[in-house]
């Protein structure tokens, strides 16, 4: 069943309806009431023959019409017997804003489970309990069946929230910056309706532009990933997503456990779902705020190309600051864009992207330079920043940007007069015509940051999961042997044959026992090689002195392989010696690492970064959830400081990185097939010259 009776009924039972001032039934009721929705609305309370002039019923059951949409707010152990009452009567929907369940202890998680077990018994959706409650602010239903203070602005902007405090509080902080909403939901502990669910109700909804989130888990991040991408990226009619993830320090998400019973799940694993599902996360309420103003009513920019146009230098310089700091493209002014200029502005002015057309300049000047500017055509937004001097006719400035905005429709203008007072009818100007105004230019800054990376997303290039030809079978009697020696570590020769079976490209290798078969075994594999100890107990080989390298004759190898045994002997006595791998040694290729660690409640998270021994100082890693597209994998790299390195530097030739990127997809094709994996790492995965491909030097896997 969907959610258009929940959202949009026809009618309302309220069950637990009071008169009493003050209690959240009674405030239910008259928000109810107040809101003016369009349907009928039947208080249930045993106790009361009315309700705030309504008649009011004993049960639900005495209600002589179908019921769309009933509001619990009962005490939660009379719950299930209300829920088994709104089963029978056929409900369709029920929102739940009574506490006392799975927040509340195991208690309250055995009630919960019982309500939920009832709701799917009789196909009634429900959403809570522990909620705020929803509304719908449509015309032409009119619903605020919450206990937050009035109905909030009609708007184009839906809020999913799953702390009611939180939405509250939002919805307060909306009224002062005359944000207005289309739908609110308060999901609470998501015994039945989640974020998923609504999400997929939004992805068709008319009314709505932008969807805001409040998220402190998520029920399933693949389907998240699936109906989020399809809302930002493929629909007809895209849709912006805004989140805001808590509970990623340790004292958060404990606090998230007791307050909805959510597991917060690891940050790495959300930072990727929202990269893959294309949703813009934020890290404050202040800027989840900022972000949908300028989504909600200016148009995403077609490209990168941002002019900055100021009436002083140093605010100039604060924008160009914080361009760079938030990767804002500043646009390059065509050659005739600034010879217009010349002709326009003052010969003290600077020409420059920020343009600073100066001090004394008047709205005529502000209106002039801005229309020069937008006809750039490398210019696809614009961030018009205000220092009000006395002389200056704020009210008039704003005007002019007005005229500027509907002038060219199609480009993005957000404004910072930067004052917070004196200048509220230019403020009510600008409101009223949809142009986002920030009272500090960083933050006009960030957010059209925002909006050009979304853009970004829109237009990039849509690729597919790629699935290549593999051996599963060499997989399978590799870990049934690990399973039968009773072991979870994989040995890294074994873990080297399952990379192969997967089609990575590995070095020659082979394991050796001795002085004399080491010798043996490099001659046979050609010098230069390497030697490295070979033991389950010893993970950072290069720690203990267990890495020799480059060595180019036997009497190196057999000298390397005492060192070796020396060195392990004295710093860690007891590990287990499987024995030496022989190796042949790969020059002139930059160290990255590939890996993955399955997460509990997402599954297999993939990781890319600098690799080798850097990869524990610098952490300069990104993640991503497997199975991966082909431009994720992209994505991972570019999203990582490596990238420039892998791309030249200073005369350095670009490295091969489509060999990683193929490396990225055949990891997410192993890791998918075998959910038994715990944990890999390909660390180095040696990554050469532009078309010479990559190389997993070592790997370590473990298994459940």
């Amino acid at each position: 069943m969907n959610l258009e009776n929940v959202i949009s009924p026809t009618n309302v039972a309220i069950l637990g309806a009071s008169n009493r001032k003050g209690s959240v039934s009674n405030a239910v009721t008259l928000n109810i009431l107040r809101s003016g929705f369009t349907g009928k609305v039947y208080p249930v309370n045993p106790s009361s023959d009315e309700v705030l002039g309504l008649k009011c019923y004993e049960s639900i059951l005495d209600i002589k019409n179908v019921i769309d949409l009933a509001v619990i707010i009962t005490p939660s152990r009379v719950v299930p017997q209300v829920m088994e009452e709104c089963g029978k009567k056929g409900v369709k929907g029920a929102v739940i804003i009574s506490a006392g369940f799975k927040e509340s202890g195991e208690e309250g998680k055995l009630l919960e489970e019982q309500v939920a077990s009832i709701a799917k018994r009789y196909d009634v959706r429900l959403i809570g309990p522990n909620c705020v409650g929803i509304i719908n602010t449509s015309p032409n239903i009119s619903l605020n069946a919450s206990f937050t203070k009035g109905m909030p602005r009609h708007g184009n902007i839906a809020l999913v929230s799953q702390s009611g405090a939180i939405c509250g509080a939002m919805l307060e902080y909306a009224k002062v910056k005359n944000i207005g909403f289309s739908k609110v939901f308060s999901l609470g502990n998501k015994a039945d309706v989640n974020e998923n669910d609504i999400l997929e109700m939004l992805a068709d909804d008319a009314s709505t532009k932008v969807i805001l989130m409040y998220i402190e888990d998520l029920v399933d991040g693949r389907r998240f990933i699936e109906i989020a991408s399809d809302i930002t990226g493929e629909k007809e009619e895209k849709k912006p997503i805004l989140a805001m993830k808590v509970g990623e320090s340790p004292v958060g998400a404990k606090a998230i456990v007791s307050h909805t019973g959510a597991l917060a799940g690891s940050e790495e694993a959300y930072n990727a779902i929202f990269a893959q599902a294309g949703v813009l996360k934020v890290e404050t309420l202040e800027e989840l705020f900022d972000y949908a103003i300028a989504f909600a009513h200016q148009p995403i920019p077609v490209g990168e190309g941002t002019v900055v146009v100021s009436n002083a230098g140093g605010p100039a310089v604060i924008v160009a600051d914080a361009a760079a700091r938030y990767d804002l493209k500043l646009a390059r002014l065509d050659e005739s864009t600034i010879s217009k200029l010349v002709n326009t502005l003052p010969k003290t002015a600077s020409l420059i992207n920020p343009i600073d057309i100066i001090g004394d300049a008047d709205h005529i000047r502000y209106e002039n330079t801005l229309r020069v500017a937008l006809k750039d055509p490398n210019v696809n937004s614009c961030i018009v920043v205000v220092t009000p001097p006395v002389m200056l006719n704020v009210q008039a400035v704003a005007e002019a940007m007005t005229r500027i905005n509907k002038e060219f429709p199609e480009k993005t203008i957000l404004s910072s007069i930067m004052g917070l007072t004196g200048y509220e009818d230019a403020l009510k100007i600008l409101d009223e015509n949809k142009i986002p105004q920030y009272a500090f230019p960083e933050s006009a800054v960030r957010t059209l940051a925002a909006m050009q990376m979304y853009g970004s997303w829109v237009r990039r290039p849509r690729t597919g999961i790629r699935l290549f030809d593999v051996n599963r079978e060499i997989v399978r009697n590799v870990f049934s042997k690990v399973r039968q020696e009773g072991r979870n570590y994989v040995y890294e020769t074994e873990a080297m044959h399952v990379l192969e079976a997967y089609g990575f490209p590995v070095p020659k290798s082979m394991i050796a026992i001795s002085e004399d078969e080491c010798a043996k075994v490099a001659e046979g594999i050609g010098y230069p090689v390497v030697l490295k100890i070979s033991s389950p107990d010893i993970v950072h080989k290069v720690d203990v002195g267990g890495v020799e390298l480059n060595l180019r004759n036997a009497q190196e190898v057999r000298e390397a392989f005492r060192r070796i045994m020396q060195n392990v002997k004295h710093k860690m006595a007891n590990a287990r010696i499987i024995g030496i791998n022989v190796q042949e040694f790969l020059k002139n290729g930059k160290e990255t690492i590939i890996g993955m660690k399955r997460d509990k409640q997402f599954g297999p998270l993939l990781m890319f970064g600098l690799g080798g021994i850097y990869v524990g100082i610098f952490k300069d890693v990104s993640f991503r959830l497997a199975p991966i597209k082909e431009l994720s994998a992209y994505n991972m790299i570019e999203s990582t400081k490596a990238s420039k390195l892998l791309s030249g530097v200073r005369g350095e030739k670009p490295s091969d990185i489509n060999s990683i990127v193929e490396c990225l997809q055949r990891l997410s094709q192993l890791v998918t097939d075998f959910p038994e994996i715990q944990e890999l790492d390909v660390n180095p995965l040696l990554v050469f010259e532009q078309e010479k491909g990559c190389k997993a030097v070592d790997a370590r896997i473990v298994i459940s």
